[in-house]
């Protein structure tokens, strides 16, 4: 059994496919990122998850659990914590976590024990009877963390979980997450970090206009589009990247920017000046292939994603169904 299992998911509004045959297996303590632009169908796919949307067509399990037929048991077996914060700031730590053990029906002696367990975790034993509204904003997302965990979920859904931290506190959130590998926790993320997926995933699916287009480790991923990565600024991109397409490059314009990818980007450079005549090159650069240059490679967009009103929506419905 795994901890998450899609076959051919579909989702439609209104006769447009938000998803589109969607198939895809997650193991159990398995660390697997969520990438996609704006509209690409992902948010919808964690809310069929949560149980918050019903498949128009396929099958989705979670812990073993169908999303339709056993939607309460499903809900017991995951965690959320989501992008924007929903923490009772006139509440302590522990008042936070208490009632979210009451929530899930926790019985006392059980919610002290957890409670103890997920403040340990991420070391906020010590500001334990702090009100939250005194809490820097790491200090929140980590009791976030502890929240979303409190009811031992076999799965984990973190959205941008380290959206607006610092670089510092940013990597120990990277650390609390890599310990839920260790326990066996599922985690299922979504950032706007490439090099947090980078970094925290055991694998990877880039979604686009409603489908998988790659899916694997960040590794395979990096290497599938092969070479280095060229970037180039001038004075005419249009101009540029159609003349570098007619001479054998394939030239991609991101930003104003052209992108191209190459074996032996030093020999290729001489030849993108050659080609330039009368365009001004303004800088030229190149490096390996990124994971986002991998994601720019399949979806033809830099990754910049505006969900907050999605999101916002999708906790209110999160509330009303728990």
């Amino acid at each position: 059994m795994k901890a998450i299992e899609i076959e051919g998911l579909i989702k439609e509004f209104d006769g447009i496919r938000a998803v589109d045959g969607i198939s895809l297996e997650i193991e159990y303590g398995e660390i697997f990122s969520l990438l996609g632009p704006n509209g690409a169908g992902k948010t919808t796919t964690i809310s069929i998850l949560a149980t918050l949307l019903k498949p128009t067509k396929g099958k989705v399990k979670v812990n073993g659990y169908d999303v339709v037929t056993q939607a309460g048991k499903v809900r017991h077996s995951i965690g959320i914590v989501f992008q924007d914060p929903s923490l009772d700031d006139r509440l302590t730590a522990r008042e936070n976590l208490d009632i979210h053990g009451r929530l899930y029906h926790m019985k006392k002696d059980e919610r002290r024990k957890r409670i103890e367990e997920v403040l340990e975790m991420v070391e906020l034993q010590e500001r334990a009877d702090s009100l939250v509204k005194t809490f820097s904003g790491g200090m929140r997302r980590r009791l976030e963390i502890a929240r979303g965990l409190m009811h031992k979920p076999r799965i984990l859904f973190l959205d941008e979980p380290t959206l607006g931290l610092d670089p510092q506190t940013r990597r120990h959130i990277w650390n609390y997450i890599e310990k839920l590998r260790n326990e066996g926790v599922t985690v299922l993320l979504t950032t706007h970090y490439m090099e947090e997926a980078d970094k925290l995933a055991d694998r990877v699916a880039i979604i686009d206009k409603g489908k998988i287009v790659a899916l694997g480790s960040p590794s395979e991923l990096k290497d599938s589009i092969g070479g280095d990565v060229i970037k180039i600024r001038c004075s005419d991109a249009n101009k540029m990247a159609a003349i570098l397409s007619s001479n054998g490059f394939n030239a991609m314009i991101v930003d104003n920017e052209i992108i191209i990818k190459a074996k032996k980007a030093e020999k290729e450079i001489p030849r993108v000046f050659a080609l330039a005549k009368d365009i001004e090159i303004k800088s030229i650069m190149y490096k390996e292939p990124s994971l986002e240059d991998v994601f720019i490679h399949y979806t033809g967009k830099a990754y910049r994603e505006e969900a907050g009103d999605e999101m916002e929506a999708i906790k209110r419905r999160w509330r009303m169904r728990r």
